[in-house]
């Protein structure tokens, strides 16, 4: 990898971040063999007010293949993390940009931390725009803090679609994309951010996608709710997680992860969901069998999952299930992690183990990469996670957005990515709430799922890294229009 060409409207460190300025920089990575050339520009660039004065200004960093003669044929994706309040570090640099994290197989941290290259980019077949929102990353808002500044107007759900569709018509029209076909893709709460995306990107800045993409997508329509459905969902990551420690009964620990799946998935739907929606007018008789039939799938012990009333919570799954197999707690985000408690008992584990581990070498990492390799010279903190809380939840219509914006748009195709480990966002929850997007079906042959075995950050583990990416690359070659004309038919 070689730097050059660099140019930076304002040298030297500052601590204040400037509001509108790019640096670039050459470089080649090898992606499946193949050495390609690409352009790497990282800078800032305003959110505008309806007077047309600069309120934040927004870090991004932009991925773009050399020696290509039509950019208008060549896909753009743009994409963002969650939080909300992540920054965009973690699919930047572990995912689908170019330079990924220094780390073993399986996603642990080594040292000396540092960035290598990602043989599986997807830079060789589209272009990349990473977007830090107001407060991640590098962005902050103008001015950085105090009561001049409206946060009503960046740190909600309906806010941050608003401001973030404008931004993009200003990056659209500034680098010349608007005839590119378009796709976004979001992490975690990222999914809900991106399903809005695709609605009032059309109706508001008149920017038709041909896909969106959600990993690990968090539906708050089932996760803040509660009741049976959000609880019953739960199994089949149990199932997993449980099937990875080796703690399911021989039956089922003898059998391929995929195998026993779709038993669990099962179970859920046509036993758990209408036996839990029953309550407390469960008989005992039930209550016992169901007992019986979670502990078959999830390794817990049915003492304490009729002490849970069968609502067993993830938090206890993370404490309880490796207590009596070494005393270890398991991730949250994935629990394929191992995290040590200052107690066996409890309701929940003390931390984090896989969101510490990640920590470890993203933070050096992204700081590294973006000063030394990328040239971005700043004394700003780099906000892995950033102060936006309060955070509006309300008025969440982004899965029916989502919906309405692939009626509007023959075009428009949806694929799910999930890892089999993610308790905080299950895999399971990401296919319910699919199913969930169009209830007449109609447009059933446009969503895809696709499952790994690992957790939230999925490409962390270098066969899934290698897999999803390829999933990537296939639906973006899927989807492009080739000439088509965007019309239904009867």
């Amino acid at each position: 990898m070689k730097s050059s060409k660099m140019k930076y409207s304002k040298g030297a460190h500052m601590r204040s971040l400037p509001i509108d300025t790019t640096v670039v920089t050459q470089h080649t990575v090898k992606i499946n063999g193949a050495v390609i050339p690409y352009t790497a520009k990282t800078g800032t660039q305003p959110v505008w007010d309806d007077m047309g004065a600069p309120i934040a200004s927004l870090h991004y960093t932009y991925y773009t293949r050399n020696n290509i003669k039509d950019r208008a044929s060549r896909p753009l994706l743009i994409s963002f993390n969650g939080g909300p309040g992540s920054g965009s570090v973690w699919m930047h640099l572990a995912y689908t940009g170019p330079r990924i994290l220094k780390i073993d197989d399986e996603g642990y941290p080594v040292q000396p931390y540092g960035v290598k290259e990602n043989p599986f980019s997807i830079l060789d077949i589209a272009d990349i725009v990473y977007v830090n929102p107001a407060n991640t990353g590098y962005s902050r808002t103008i001015p950085e803090s105090g009561k001049e500044v409206d946060r009503s107007k960046f740190f909600g759900i309906n806010a941050d679609i608003s401001y973030l569709a404008e931004w993009l018509n200003t990056f659209v029209s500034r680098n010349n994309r608007w005839r590119s076909p378009k796709y976004i893709i979001g992490e975690s709460y990222g999914g809900t951010r991106v399903s809005g995306l695709a609605l009032e990107l059309q109706n508001r800045q008149w920017m038709y996608l041909n896909g969106v993409i959600m990993v690990s997508p968090a539906d708050y329509k089932v996760l803040r709710n509660g009741g049976p459905v959000s609880n019953a969902l739960h199994l089949p990551y149990f199932t997993a997680a449980a099937w990875h420690h080796k703690a399911l009964p021989p039956t089922l620990q003898q059998k391929d992860l995929l195998e026993i799946l779709p038993e669990s998935e099962a179970y859920t739907l046509d036993v758990l969901i209408p036996a839990l929606a029953k309550g407390g007018f469960l008989s005992d008789t039930e209550k016992k069998e169901v007992a019986k039939k979670i502990a078959y799938y999830s390794g817990l012990h049915e003492k304490e999952i009729l002490e849970h009333n069968l609502a067993v919570p993830t938090q206890y799954f993370w404490k309880a299930l490796l207590r009596d197999r070494g005393g270890y707690t398991t991730g949250r985000l994935d629990s394929r992690y191992l995290g040590l408690d200052r107690q066996l008992s409890g309701q929940s584990p003390d931390y984090s183990a896989e969101l510490t581990s990640w920590l470890h070498s993203f933070t050096p990492a992204i700081n590294y990469y973006l000063q030394e390799e990328l040239k971005f010279k700043t004394d700003i903190k780099y906000n892995m996670f950033g102060p936006v809380r309060p955070w509006d939840n309300s008025n969440d219509n982004t899965r029916d957005n989502l919906r309405q914006a692939m009626a509007q748009n023959p075009y428009l195709h949806v694929m799910y990515q999930s890892g089999y480990y993610d308790g905080a966002t299950t895999y399971f929850n990401a296919k319910y709430s699919m199913w969930q997007v169009d209830p007449s079906g109609r447009m059933q042959d446009r969503f895809s799922f696709k499952g790994y075995r690992s957790g939230h950050m999925m490409y962390l583990r270098r066969e899934d890294l290698q897999n999803a990416n390829n999933d990537i690359r296939d639906f973006i070659k899927r989807t492009l229009s080739n000439g088509k004309a965007a019309r239904y038919e009867r």
